[in-house]
Order: C-alpha cells, then structure tokens, then sequence
C-alpha cells in the first residue's frame, strides 16, 4: 500500500493582504448589482420579490466577513520537485505540480489588480485538472515567481 503523502510545516508562501481590499471591491459590486435587479423587479412585480433583500443581505454580510480568512488560506510553498499550493477553508485543495510538467506560465492582471499592484500567476500543465492560479501577488513578486517557475521547468524537462 502505498504511503499517504504528508504536507509539509514548512513556510508557505502568502499572497498580499491587498487581495482583500480587490475581494471585497468585486463582492460589493456583485451585491450592487444583484440589488439593483432585485429592486427592479420589484417595482415590476410588486411585491413577491421584496423578500430576497434578506437572503441577500444575509449572503452579503456572511461573504464579507469570510473573505478575509479565505485569502490567508491561500499559499504555495516551492519545494526541490514540485510547487505546491493550497487554497479554501471549508473545501480544502493541495496541488502538487512539478516543475517538469509545467507547459505554461502566465501573469494577469485587471483594472483593479493594476490599481492595488496585483497580479494573478498562472500555470498550466498537460492534464487541465492540475492548472493552478495564484492570484493576489505583488507585481514584482510574480514577475520573479514566473521566471523561476520557467527557468525550473526547464531544467527539469532537460531530463526527460
């Protein structure tokens, strides 16, 4: 059988606090919006739509207030093979990509994410399940992040 893989203590990389301010931006327009149609259809329908202002109130404040603890869950760690990285408080992901595997390497980055320094890292390999975005990264810090993450791909593949 074989053994069950441990995740290491070791030091996980975060993503920058900034990320908060870019979630909670885009969950307040998102909550705008569907206010916005809510109210509309009231006026049209009045009024059986008048009470979804609760469940959207209640979504609204339950979203805000976790939205801080989701982005600390989200980290990566660079180890000797493979990246690790991990995201999620209720429904917890570990992806382990090597560095062989890795096809591309990609930075976005948004209107918002350009005004609070942000970017978005993402790598994909052959098999689509395993392509991983780390969003939330300072500028300078994915720049540096992709020319490893490329510059290990590399060498690893040489081997193939």
């Amino acid at each position: 059988m074989a053994e069950r893989l441990e995740l290491p203590d070791g030091d996980w990389q975060r993503v920058s606090p900034r990320l908060i301010v870019s979630e909670y931006v885009s969950a307040l327009i998102s909550t705008a919006v569907f206010a916005t149609l809510v109210t509309v259809g009231t006026l049209v329908f009045w009024p059986p739509l008048v009470w979804m202002y609760i469940p959207l109130g209640v979504i609204a404040v339950i979203a805000l207030v976790l939205i801080p603890r989701r982005v600390r869950s989200i980290g990566y760690q660079l180890r000797d093979d493979d990246l690790l990285f991990r995201r999620g408080i209720l429904y917890q992901r570990f992806v382990a990509v090597p560095y062989g595997r890795m096809q591309l390497v990609d930075i976005n980055r948004g209107p918002l994410s350009r005004m609070l320094n942000l970017s978005e890292l993402k790598f994909v390999t052959a098999a689509a399940s395993t392509g991983v975005t780390i969003p939330g990264l300072r500028e300078a810090d994915a720049e540096t992040l992709r020319d490893q993450l490329v510059a290990l791909a590399e060498t690893r593949r040489a081997g193939l």
